[in-house]
């Protein structure tokens, strides 16, 4: 045999090594950009680390931006389906686990469900011609997903334990890249709306003012946004007769309907085959001691009573007696698209019992219209996404209108009881804690109504975004205005503001003087967190079919 033949390599191996070659220079080049890009980020150490280590995709020179947003997003949701696998195994091992602890990693696998979920249509919404706004939304909702679940241990004093079933590590990275996921998300719609525009500039500080962009969207009439379709402004404007004698469902305490409670019609609407039609449940007059759940499965429902104060919904579930905040709620919904009218949601829990939940929604697109929530500490938990309240009357002592929402409370009666000794009452405590959520709180054109000492709000996280507008404010609002959560704790990252209240409260010559506090001037200003413009939803407004008027 000739030795020399084997010091050269057959032409099939030559393939191979320049194969190789390019595969790894590919790679090489891939991941120059995923780094390059990853810098324009808030956390590009996490972004490079994860889009390193994905499935090689193809990211072209000249992208303009939406391919990376997807394989971000792509990225952050492979780390929730790894956490949500932990929760799973963590709960089939609950026999060995404190009640507890049991109660918050329950709330975690349904968050992280959700989460997984946000993230898969934020990907997906290209595909959909969704909105920028609808974006922000699914991805703002999975950010207070991560913070619910671990306020949950917190409710419990297990934050220390909280390692246990969570490695900090990884919780923490997904955090933050559901925020890397917002930033590029919030630069892509710029993209969509500039396409000449280079799209490498991510928000690191975000905006301070309104969420919606700076479209001008429009709603249809002075009562409703323009999300709401024609049918579903019919069944809000009707006086109730027609909507109840219509109604698919009827519940009553005195056996004249089909179901006797609330949680009875919800569960017989899941099976209904409607082709998205709404469907109308009609609670007659009485009072329903029950804890009532609308799961995310379940869209477009309409719960209608006979009027606040006669038809309650009533529960006292409550975190000093072993539930979470999160599942203390009285009448909780996912389901997007719902409405409630002419209902009382009530926690009777008491103040002594802290945190407890009179009405929870984490629906997008939602309306309450005349109801009522009553509660003490933590009334009423604007969970996430979009939210209209009108006509409502909202009473509690501490943060008792409070979450992650997107929301806007028009014309409504907000009542602070008297709290508990060495309590301060606090109208709100919105959780904005990213810059680029287009989440927080308006207050228009309602009345503050005080029995003691009150604050309008206080920031429970960092970007915390709250705005009182048109507003009548009671004579016992503290004249400083808004309550510091802690030490100077987020005083120069949130944005509190108010614009035109009267009332005996309603001075400003002692308000605080915190860099994120505002007061707004000019109807341009306050123009950015009305109902049209902060909640969006001008795709819409085709629905709709009736006259615009956009203003104040």
């Amino acid at each position: 045999m000739d030795h020399k033949l084997l010091l050269t390599p057959p032409k099939c191996l030559y393939t191979k090594y320049i194969i190789t070659i390019i595969y790894f220079l590919s790679i090489s080049q891939h991941n120059a950009h995923y780094i390059t890009s990853c810098k324009q980020t808030p956390y590009p150490n996490v972004c490079a680390h994860h889009m390193s280590n994905s499935p090689l995709k193809t990211l072209d020179d000249q992208t303009d931006g939406l391919t990376f947003h997807d394989l971000v997003v792509s990225s952050t949701m492979d780390q929730a389906m790894h956490l949500h696998r932990l929760v799973s195994t963590v709960k089939r091992r609950r026999r060995y686990l404190h009640k507890h602890a049991t109660s918050a990693l329950l709330d975690c696998l349904e968050l992280y469900e959700d989460t997984i979920d946000q993230l898969n249509y934020s990907r997906r919404s290209y595909d959909q011609n969704s909105s920028a706004h609808d974006r922000q939304t699914s991805l703002s909702a999975a950010i207070a997903n991560q913070d619910t679940c671990k306020n949950g241990f917190k409710d419990f004093n297990l934050t220390s334990s909280y390692s246990k079933y969570f490695p900090i590590h990884s919780h923490r990275n997904l955090t933050k890249s559901i925020s890397n996921s917002l930033a590029v998300a919030k630069a892509a719609a710029t993209a969509e709306k500039y396409p000449a525009t280079t799209f490498t500039k991510f928000s690191k500080q975000g905006s301070r003012g309104g969420g919606g962009g700076s479209r001008r969207l429009m709603f249809s009439d002075e009562k409703f946004p323009s999300w709401i379709p024609f049918s579903d402004r019919k069944l809000l404007q009707d006086s109730g007769t027609t909507t109840k004698a219509k109604a698919d469902l009827v519940v009553a305490k005195d056996g004249s309907g089909r179901y006797t409670s609330i949680q009875q019609a919800v569960n017989a609407a899941a099976k209904f085959s409607r082709r998205n039609k709404r469907l109308v449940i009609y609670v007659k007059a009485g009072v329903y001691q029950e804890n009532v759940e609308i799961k995310k499965s379940i869209k477009n429902l309409m719960v209608i009573g006979d009027g606040i104060d006669s038809t309650i919904v009533t529960g006292n579930r409550n975190v000093k007696d072993g539930t979470t905040t999160f599942r203390s709620a009285t009448f909780a919904v996912s389901g997007s698209g719902f409405i409630g009218r002419d209902i009382t949601f009530e926690n009777t829990a008491g103040p002594q019992k802290h945190q407890a939940v009179a009405l929870r929604s984490g629906s997008d697109f939602a309306v309450f219209y005349g109801c009522s929530f009553k509660g003490y500490q933590d009334t009423l938990y604007l969970h996430s996404r979009r939210q209209f309240l009108r006509d409502c009357d909202v009473h509690g002592t501490v943060d008792f209108i409070f979450g992650d929402a997107t929301a806007n409370l028009q014309n409504c009666n907000i009542y602070a009881r008297k709290p508990m000794s060495g309590q301060k009452n606090t109208v709100t405590a919105q959780s904005r804690k990213d810059p680029n959520e287009n989440t927080g709180f308006v207050i228009q054109s309602s009345t503050v109504a005080t029995a003691s000492e009150t604050y309008l709000g206080r920031p429970w996280k960092s970007y915390s975004r709250t705005v009182f507008m048109k507003c009548d404010l009671g004579g016992l609002v503290n004249p400083a205005g808004w309550l510091p959560w802690s030490g100077d704790f987020a005083l120069k990252t949130l944005y509190y503001g108010e614009y035109a209240n009267t009332g005996a409260g309603a001075s400003l010559s002692r308000r605080v003087t915190w860099p994120g506090y505002h007061v707004i001037k000019t109807a341009t200003e306050a123009g950015k967190f009305t109902v049209e413009n902060f909640l969006d939803g001008n795709y819409w407004i085709t629905a709709a079919g009736v006259p615009v008027n956009a203003g104040l």
